[in-house]
């Protein structure tokens, strides 16, 4: 009997969206680039892609998979020039085809237009629709195609007016870099979504989606790219405007909860930090009698950390997380109950065996993943398990560029707190509320969105957003691949 191809969609989190970095004037600017991606791998893992600048010609290479395999040193070797972006991919908008692969590279009446995209546009459906009813061919299905689009029908001959002009007719969620022959533009979004760093390196300016991308080439960390801030990086410099209709800023509060690596800052805070103090704030709101706190790794380590520092109970690594399970897996001829989950998790059993446990994780989603892994705790001998969720239970879909099940699959949706206990079978289970965590970052300064948790959405969404993830806005049917 042969083996068969297990996909793991079953281990369900919410999805890293996308990762950006981008330098200017440095000779080595694709290999610096690829180093940048490599740290933020973590934000996406389905493709990878750098372009580059001589200042004469533009270069771009991207591929299907994570930087390390999508990128030789061949690859680099052939991307010259002293400027460069580049992107990895989780979709959120559009299929998994090498032709939605970013930088997008584009020709126009404007020149070569290059652009790299981390967020999701509300309104896209809208724009392309009317683009398409007036002629326009669309090349990909990622809702970042748009602004390239309006760019070249803007009827500006400059670079940055045509920009600014297309960036206005679009809503929703984005943090840019956009590069032509000799310059690049980094661009957030009014509201400010989508987090984005400024950084140096020697004489070179870098920019990156978080500042761990930074660290790994030396970069210094100088400052964030402001909501509604269009950053021209030339070789005179940078060059800040403020082109765009000031709006309330919402920060996504998930980048401090899941997203982001702890050893970054994001909007200009530690996301360690922050993960310690949510962590504090759930064993204050959710006290229980426990003999160990156990995270669920690795993204709710340190609010697990932060449980116990605030509890007095001790921390145990007790579940251990495989780093080197891909998204499929030759299933053995053998049906192994649950086996998505055991290829990524395992118990220790000598630590949680007739123990009181306190289970930490920073979100429920569907919930059949907890189910599974509470089980694994109950077959190692755990005498009583007690979940902690360090942040409110999720309960809308995010449309700003993150994959967030729908309405449907989300349990938190249709289902009180009491009743996901009883489906997950534990003691007891308790989430931060949304006013316990906003007190936990503590930052009365910067206001964040909170929209997967309480429905509030900051931004308009168009026509084209109802019960369905936009991911599958523009979905291609079963075709060539490319």
């Amino acid at each position: 009997m042969e083996s068969r191809e297990l996909i793991i969609e079953d281990i369900y989190r919410p999805r890293e969206e996308c990762g950006i970095f981008g330098i200017f004037g440095n000779p080595f600017a694709a290999n610096l680039t690829y180093l940048g991606l490599y740290s933020l791998q973590h934000r996406g893992q389905e493709s990878a892609g750098i372009a580059s600048s001589d200042g004469e010609h533009i270069y771009r290479y991207a591929g299907m998979g994570e930087v390390n395999d999508v990128f030789t040193q061949e690859h680099i070797d052939n991307l010259p020039g002293y400027m460069a972006i580049g992107h990895n991919r989780y979709s959120t908008t559009g299929s998994s085809y090498l032709r939605n692969a970013q930088p997008f590279r584009a020709s126009s009446v404007l020149g070569p237009i290059v652009l790299a995209h981390n967020g999701n546009l509300t309104n896209a459906g809208f724009i392309r629709t009317n683009l398409e009813k007036a002629g326009h061919i669309f090349q990909t299905t990622i809702d970042s195609e748009v602004i390239v689009h309006l760019m070249a029908k803007s009827g500006e001959s400059n670079f940055e007016a045509a920009l600014i002009k297309a960036l206005r007719q679009i809503k929703g969620a984005y943090s840019l870099l956009v590069m032509n022959r000799d310059k690049i533009y980094a661009v957030r979004d009014p509201y400010g979504f989508r987090p984005l760093a400024l950084g140096k390196l020697d004489e070179a300016w870098v920019v990156a989606s978080e500042t761990c991308a930074f660290d790994i080439i030396g970069a210094k960390y100088e400052r964030d790219v402001l909501p509604g801030e269009l950053i021209e990086i030339s070789s005179k410099g940078i060059r800040s405007l403020f082109p765009f209709e000031k709006t309330e800023q919402s920060l996504c509060i998930f980048e401090y909860i899941y997203f982001s690596r702890p050893d970054s800052k994001i909007f200009g805070e530690s996301v360690y930090d922050m993960r310690i103090n949510l962590g504090r704030m759930l064993a204050k709101q959710s006290p229980v009698s426990a003999d160990i706190v156990v995270p669920i790794p690795d993204s709710s380590n340190c609010a697990a950390l932060g449980y116990s520092k605030e509890s007095g109970i001790p921390f145990e690594l007790a579940m251990i997380r495989s780093h080197y399970i891909g998204r499929t897996f030759i299933e053995p001829t053998q049906k192994i109950r649950d086996l998505g989950v055991k290829l990524k998790f395992n118990v220790v059993e000598s630590v949680v065996k007739d123990k009181r446990v306190i289970v930490v994780d920073d979100s429920i989603m569907r919930g059949t993943t907890m189910r599974k892994i509470i089980k694994m705790f109950r077959n190692a001998g755990a005498r009583e398990i007690h979940v902690r969720i360090s942040a409110p239970p999720t309960k809308f879909p995010c449309y700003y560029g993150i994959d967030i099940p729908t309405h449907s699959e989300l349990i938190a949706s249709s289902h009180t707190i009491e009743e996901i206990r009883k489906y997950l079978r534990v003691e007891s289970l308790s989430y931060l509320t949304i006013d316990t965590m906003i007190d936990a970052i503590n930052r009365p300064q910067k206001r964040f969105c909170t929209a997967c948790f309480d429905g509030n959405y900051p931004c308009p969404l168009d026509e084209f957003h109802n019960e369905d993830n936009q991911k599958y806005l523009f979905e291609e049917g079963n075709g060539e691949y490319y």
